[in-house]
């Protein structure tokens, strides 16, 4: 097939056939086709758009590009999650747990951070003799064991994603719904999910920043899940403050496992996010057709019992969460004026726990996984004056004045603004 015929197809508004959207799929992932003319085809797609059948087509010539995981004789049904990145996120590693203490099978892959979104694969690294380099067989041969297993994302699955996800970075062409879909989707077919329940999160810390960008990614996600033979729920969260009550790997796992264990008390920040992790684990449930208490399942221990199983299978010891294991060498307290709290952005907070170390700006940057915020409560929460609102967590003096000033420093377009008077809060869950 003449690659240039595909590139002006689309180019002229023209609908893709699937032996076309295979080509372009193998020819990314072989490298038969050089990144000029792929990089053309990029374009080409992000001005003219791709219809649902496209997509799905698309999508399903991506996750075939390469390796698939067969969870053939595990117990069904097979279901994965996935976050479209926010700062503070760190629902996976409750709700995974939750799900296969529920009783279903949890096999997923997931990324590393870059800029002011957070990785899973980055924040379970901060724990000592954690492995997240599983191979298929060893993620199947686990999820069989425990009914869960996570791993980094491997370059024998979804390969065309790969390929086609580097050249949209440096061409333009990343803010596209089809091009998103097809790269999330195919990652979830190849990794041999059946149930894919999807966070998609809004707001000035998110990709999508209006409700509006957010729904239609919601809609896509669905429309095209259905098409390539998954069951796909979607759910619009709120991202314009942190998820939580810590933005930073060892303070996101810690506050992770407060969460998970039964009897600890909850900042309201916490208590939040744990709000959030019901409401998506009712809605996995959902979509899987099973039958399950996610609150029982906190409240009794057995998210924790999963959540500590996981870690044991994958090399890490649980009782290190139980010490002061990655403690930032400089911690500060942030006081506040006093009055209710009205803005707590979370692009700001994501930036400054990217110069505090926390993230990385180049795939090639180090993390420093000990260091991060801590937020006290909410937007919406009265403090009182001096009473601590955010405390910083830093490797240097230098760092932590530098995120001090930002938290201190009020304005109207600032990191923080405050109020004399109580205000209305944004609710979790936007749609």
């Amino acid at each position: 097939m003449n690659f240039l015929d595909i590139i002006s197809r689309k180019r002229d508004g023209q609908a893709h056939s699937l032996a076309e959207l295979t080509e372009i799929a193998q020819g990314a992932a072989s490298g038969d086709v050089p990144d000029y003319q792929l990089s053309a085809w990029l374009m080409a797609a992000f001005l003219n758009g791709m219809n649902t059948q496209e997509t799905a087509d698309l999508t399903r010539a991506m996750a075939e590009s390469g390796d698939r995981v067969d969870l053939t004789g595990l117990e069904k049904p097979w279901v994965d999650k996935h976050s479209t990145g926010g700062v503070g996120d760190k629902t996976t590693l409750v709700l995974l747990p939750l799900l296969a203490a529920c009783g279903l099978t949890v096999v997923k892959m997931s990324g590393r951070g870059l800029g002011i979104t957070g990785g899973t694969v980055d924040k379970l690294e901060s724990l000592p003799g954690m492995r997240l380099d599983l191979s298929p067989e060893e993620m199947k041969e686990q999820a069989a064991r425990i009914g869960l297993a996570l791993t980094g994302q491997t370059p024998r699955l979804a390969p065309a994603d790969k390929a086609l996800y580097a050249l949209r970075d440096v061409t333009g062409t990343v803010a596209n719904i089809p091009l998103i879909t097809a790269s999330i989707l195919s990652k979830k077919i190849a990794g041999g999910a059946e149930v894919v329940v999807l966070d998609v999160k809004c707001g000035t810390g998110a990709f999508m920043r209006s409700l509006a960008d957010a729904n239609a990614l919601k809609a896509s996600l669905e429309n095209v899940g259905e098409a390539a033979g998954l069951r796909v729920r979607a759910v619009v969260t709120d991202m314009d403050q942190p998820l939580g009550g810590a933005v930073g790997n060892a303070l996101e796992v810690r506050e992770a496992w407060r969460v998970l264990t039964p009897g600890t008390k909850l900042t309201p920040a916490e208590l939040r996010f744990r709000g959030l992790v019901l409401g998506l684990a009712s809605m996995t449930l959902g979509a899987a057709e099973v039958s399950g208490d996610p609150v029982r399942a906190l409240d009794s221990g057995d998210a924790l019992e999963k959540a500590n199983d996981w870690l044991r299978a994958q090399g890490a010891a649980p009782s290190t969460l139980l010490q002061n294991w990655a403690a930032a060498p400089v911690v500060v307290p942030v006081p506040s004026p006093g009055g209710w709290l009205a803005r707590l952005d979370a692009r700001a907070c994501g930036e400054i726990a990217l110069d505090l170390g926390a993230g990385r700006r180049t795939k090639e940057d180090r993390i420093d996984h000990r260091v991060g915020l801590e937020i006290h409560a909410p937007v919406g929460t009265k403090f009182s004056a001096g009473e601590t609102f955010v405390t910083v967590h830093a490797a240097d003096e230098a760092a932590a004045d530098r995120a001090v000033a930002v938290l201190t420093t009020e304005g109207e377009d600032t990191a923080v603004r405050w109020s004399k008077r109580a205000i209305a809060t944004k609710p979790m869950i936007l749609e």
